[in-house]
């Protein structure tokens, strides 16, 4: 008997990729507010104003990347000097630990760079279209001269900003005084214009259209924050044993006789958010710890004669038992805030230490590879390069001397040296040990020691003398 044919196999259409959909922040004001618009200034007061800072004459803060030396207030740091960022990596990176077991986002939600320069594109667009309706009509709107006149405000403002960021951002690298004469004069190198275009555009790019989008697909921090907060971090959350359940009342209505919790479900939290997220739906990865939630929310129950807190600053422990400040306070010191701070407090206070104990100068002993030994009258020679580098901003004298073996000595050609300010200086050395002694030595390598006597330090480098058959 015949099998009936199979049927064939529905075919399951799936969408890959989803269009994000606009959101449209609408504006709040409150403590948590005037806590934000505070950190933009005090964030852009140093991020524009530490290329203009001068030190000795010179600016403040420059990473001269052409010279390889860079000058950070009284030090001078040079490639070798890689340590000290390595030190840096390390402690920010235990910083932004010790700040997320202990503060959640914050970080995110006043600092952050993307947060800031948002906040500052945000302004101008409800300065040229309006608040949060008023630019979802603009949007909706047919084209015509006045939509047109604001969108071209609007994007010449936003590219006046991303380009004053740019440049700021280069004088970092290249003196600012001497960036904005080239500015003024069309002399820019290639790689200033480079620079100030590519900075303008993601600042253009990140803060103008992708917004928000940056926080939830590109930044990796919202990812592994679920592995540095635990319940006793502070976070954003909504109190759905108060507000649930959620309704509308008139104000004079007494909710608990309408069975109603204190939420008026207004919808006011979700309109603010820069993400777009329901913080009533509990913490998402998307929420940022801005608190304009927090804001909307308090500014609904003092309208209502509730008490403020129904979205608020807690913790996880917090929310569950109905603690205040003082029992998350209590909580504060646990084992993994103790590890990131003993360990954050150790990295910088050895970056401290070994800042202010390094001496003016430094000395890497490299051999001449071309001549390993050679015989002359004198005796075995060995020829080195010292590279001595000047990390003051004053000229100094040197003189090197070397020790390790009996009657070693510096070729005598070898003069004292003069080293400029903040330089670097390559200086052949000729060591020579006598005929006499050299014979009474088997073949092989011995370590020898450098000794440079620059004004009232002395710094030392290890080398090798090399005796042949």
């Amino acid at each position: 008997m015949d099998r009936p044919p199979n049927p064939a196999p529905s075919r399951v259409v799936g969408v890959l990729y989803e269009s994000p959909v606009k959101i449209y922040p609408r504006t709040v004001r409150g403590r948590f507010d005037r806590w934000r618009r505070a950190m933009v200034v005090l964030t852009q007061l140093v991020f524009l104003g530490l290329p203009w800072l001068t030190w000795n004459g010179r600016p403040a803060l420059l990473f001269d990347l052409e010279a390889r030396r860079f000058y950070v207030f009284a030090w001078i740091l040079w490639p070798q000097d890689l340590i000290y960022l390595v030190g840096l990596l390390v402690a920010a990176a235990l910083a932004l630990f010790l700040f997320t077991a202990v503060a959640g986002r914050l970080w995110c939600g006043y600092a952050c760079p993307q947060t800031v320069y948002t906040e500052m594109f945000l302004a101008i667009e409800r300065w040229t279209e309006g608040d949060r309706h008023a630019r979802m009509r603009l949007d909706a709107a047919p084209w015509g001269s006045g939509k047109l006149a604001r969108k071209i405000a609007k994007h010449l403002l936003w590219g006046t900003l991303a380009v004053i960021t740019g440049v700021s951002f280069v004088g970092y690298f290249t003196p600012m005084r001497e960036l904005l004469h080239a500015l003024a004069t069309f002399s820019l190198g290639p790689w200033e214009t480079f620079w100030i275009a590519f900075y303008a555009f993601a600042t253009y790019a990140n803060a103008g259209w992708l917004r928000e989008q940056i926080c939830k697909t590109m930044c990796p921090y919202a990812r592994f924050q679920s592995a540095l907060i635990d319940s006793d971090s502070l976070i954003i959350a909504y109190d759905s044993g108060r507000g649930e359940p959620r309704g509308a009342r008139s104000r004079q209505a007494d909710p608990r006789t309408l069975g109603l919790g204190d939420c008026v479900d207004c919808t006011l939290c979700v309109q603010v958010c820069p993400t777009g997220i329901d913080i009533r739906h509990g913490l998402q990865n998307e929420c940022i710890g801005c608190a304009a939630c927090i804001d909307a929310c308090d500014t609904v129950m003092d309208k209502l004669g509730y008490a403020r807190g129904l979205i608020r600053y807690t913790t996880a422990r917090g929310l569950g038992t109905g603690g205040g400040w003082r029992g998350m306070l209590a909580h504060l010191l646990r084992p993994r805030v103790v590890a990131y701070s003993v360990l954050l407090i150790g990295t910088l206070a050895a970056i401290a230490v070994s800042l202010t104990g390094r001496p003016s100068v430094a000395v890497d002993a490299l051999r001449d590879r071309g001549t390993l030994a050679a015989l002359s009258a004198a005796g075995v020679e060995n020829t080195y390069q010292l590279l001595i580098t000047n990390r003051t901003e004053r000229t100094i004298g040197f003189t090197v001397s070397a020790s390790g073996l009996p009657q070693l000595h510096v070729d005598s050609e070898v003069p004292s040296h003069w080293l400029p300010a903040a330089a670097q200086s390559r200086v052949p050395v000729r060591l020579v040990l006598p005929h006499a002694q050299a014979a009474q030595l088997a073949p092989g390598a011995y370590p020898v020691t450098f000794t440079v006597h620059a004004d009232a330090e002395t710094v030392h480098a290890s080398a090798t003398f090399l005796l042949q058959r």
